[in-house]
Order: structure tokens, then C-alpha cells, then sequence
């Protein structure tokens, strides 16, 4: 079977989407019975970014996927009008949800071309339970259309290896207001307790003042950082599925995040669940986080081990072959 695989989000991204493709394409590529194309068009920049948008995706992908069996196109940008069968990822539809924390770009997208995109593909994929939840009431798309296949963590998240010195909170994410930061802030200020911000520069201003912000750091790095942390506090207000919770589980740090989201459905019972809208609850779940570490850390072990690319692989080939 001949997989034509979009890897274009790897020309904007190192965050979740990136992890996203280069953990499911390189499992792909192990299946027998798969031959998978790598697509992709340009590079890195907002205009290429554009051009990808109005040009790749709606017209010259479209050619490019010719004498293919299934084109996968691994987020909501897709053709309207593929010449075969097409499968679409989505991790999240915070846009429609927040429309208001998003790029003008984005947001205009959004409103024209994401729900006919999502309804014109012949599968969806959402990465949880909670986004194909969100697909259906927020895109129209038949509940039948949709497979869901969650997302893994890469192999160096591990217990095993360095630590990282002291006693702090940890936080991972793009600094963007929806991952919550500055109510996290005030929750660890509140206990005293230092914070300590892994991520790339975003959008909208988000600042951080009474946090370390460490920027956007290699894995091995951020692994030291988890092995080494009171817990992860991750009180983010809207997340399709969350990696940051299941790299922390992977490392052994105890886990805080936001209770009826996507986060508390991956976790499952092995994290801290808190109103993110709240820094008293945030700071009391990041206390009994704290007290809780040797059963959180357990818990998440155990949780942890059920996510896997290979999984993910074995999955997204069966959609696939629904198809072909």
C-alpha cells in the first residue's frame, strides 16, 4: 500500500504536532506491507507557512498524491477535493473554541476552510477520546468517520538518566495564554515554590514574570527536568490531548492538570485534576501532588506504558487499510 505522509508541520514546529509526525512516520515506515512518501513543500517562515496554506494544500498536494492509495495529511490542513481517499489528524479544535487566543491567520482559516477540510476527508483521526468529541460537535463530521489514535512519547523520557538540581514546579509549553501560565504563576507564588518554564516563544504576549523561563531546550534536558521536579503543573485551558502529561509519567514526576480535559483522560486516576480557571485549586493540587509522589509516580508508570508510536502505527494502519 503507497501512503503519501504530510511531514510540512515539521518546517514550523518542534511542539506537540511535530512529535506528533515524527514518532507515527518512522513507525509507519517499519510496517510491512507500507511504502510511505514523505510530502512536504517549502520552508520554515510565516510566508511559507501562507503558501502551504492557499497554494500546497489546495492545489498542488492534490497532484502530488497521484497514484497513491491514502493521503495522510497529519493536522486539519488538508484538500478540499483529493483524488483519493484521505486521511485527516486533529489534535485539537482550540481555534473554534478560543478563537480570540489565535493569529488573525489562523483564526480566518479557521472560519473558511477548517470544517469543509475536515468533512470532505474520508477518515478523521482524533489523538483522544475528549478531540473526537470536539470534532463532531464543533466540525459536523459523522461520528462514524472517526478513529481515535492517541499520541506517544519519544524514548528518552525516562526515570533513567540525570536530574536536574532543586526544589521546583515544572511547566512545558509553547508560551501561549491558553497553556495558563500566569495563573500558574500566582498558584506557586502562592506557595512559595520556584517555577520553571520549558518552551518556545508563541503568541500573545504571554509573560511570565515570577518564573525562570528556561526556553525551548533539547529532550534530554527537559527529561533531566522532569526526573528532577516536585511535579509537572500543567493547568492548560485547552489541549486536544497533552504530551507533556505523558512525558512527566514516563519520567516518574507526579502530574497536576486540569480537571474534564483531555489531560485527565490520559492520565486516567494518575495525576492531580484542578480548575485551571483557579489558582487556589491549582496551588492546593500541586500540595497534594507533592504529598502524593510516590503513588502518583507509580500510577503514572503504569499508565504510561499503554502509549506507544508503535501502537499508534498498528492503529493508523488500520485506518488506512479501511480505505485502500
Amino acid at each position: 500500500m503507497r501512503v503519501g505522509f504530510d511531514v510540512s508541520p515539521l518546517l514550523q514546529t518542534r511542539a506537540g504536532t511535530a512529535r506528533y509526525v515524527n514518532g507515527l512516520v518512522e513507525e509507519l515506515e517499519r510496517l510491512p506491507g507500507l511504502e510511505v512518501s514523505r510530502l512536504s513543500f517549502g520552508g520554515p517562515g510565516r510566508a511559507w507557512a501562507l503558501a502551504r496554506d492557499l497554494a500546497w494544500y489546495l492545489a498542488l498536494l492534490p497532484r502530488q498524491a497521484r497514484g497513491l492509495d491514502v493521503l495522510h495529511c497529519t493536522t486539519y490542513r488538508a484538500p478540499l477535493a483529493a483524488r483519493g481517499p484521505t486521511v485527516v489528524t486533529v489534535h485539537d479544535l482550540a481555534v473554534l473554541r478560543s478563537p480570540e487566543l489565535f493569529t488573525a491567520w489562523t483564526r480566518l482559516y479557521a472560519r473558511t476552510w477548517l470544517r469543509p477540510t475536515l468533512r470532505a476527508a474520508d477518515r478523521v483521526i482524533a489523538v483522544s477520546e475528549f478531540t473526537k468529541r470536539e470534532v463532531v460537535a464543533l466540525a459536523g463530521v459523522p461520528e462514524e468517520r472517526l478513529r481515535v489514535v492517541p499520541n506517544a512519547a519519544e524514548p528518552v523520557f525516562t526515570p533513567d538518566g540525570p536530574a536536574a538540581e532543586g526544589d521546583y514546579v515544572l511547566a512545558v509549553g509553547t508560551l501561549e495564554p491558553r497553556k495558563n501560565l500566569p495563573r500558574l504563576a500566582e498558584a506557586t507564588e502562592r506557595l512559595g515554590l520556584e517555577l520553571r518554564v520549558v518552551g518556545a516563544t508563541g503568541w500573545g504576549s504571554v509573560e511570565v514574570p515570577r518564573a525562570r523561563w528556561l526556553g525551548r531546550l533539547p529532550d534530554e534536558d527537559v527529561a533531566a527536568l522532569y526526573r528532577g521536579a516536585l511535579c509537572l503543573a500543567y493547568p492548560s485551558l485547552y489541549e486536544g490531548f497533552g504530551i507533556p502529561v505523558l512525558e512527566a509519567m514516563r519520567c516518574g514526576a507526579p502530574v497536576v492538570t486540569s480537571a474534564g480535559s483531555a489531560m485527565a483522560e490520559v492520565a486516567d486516576g494518575a495525576a492531580e485534576l484542578v480548575d485551571p480557571l483557579d489558582p487556589v485549586s491549582i496551588a492546593a493540587g500541586i500540595e497534594r501532588a507533592i504529598a502524593r509522589r510516590g503513588e502518583l509516580r507509580a500510577a503514572g508508570f503504569q499508565r504510561a506504558r499503554t502509549f506507544t508510536w508503535a501502537a499508534a502505527a498498528e492503529a493508523t494502519a488500520a485506518v488506512y487499510r479501511e480505505l485502500a
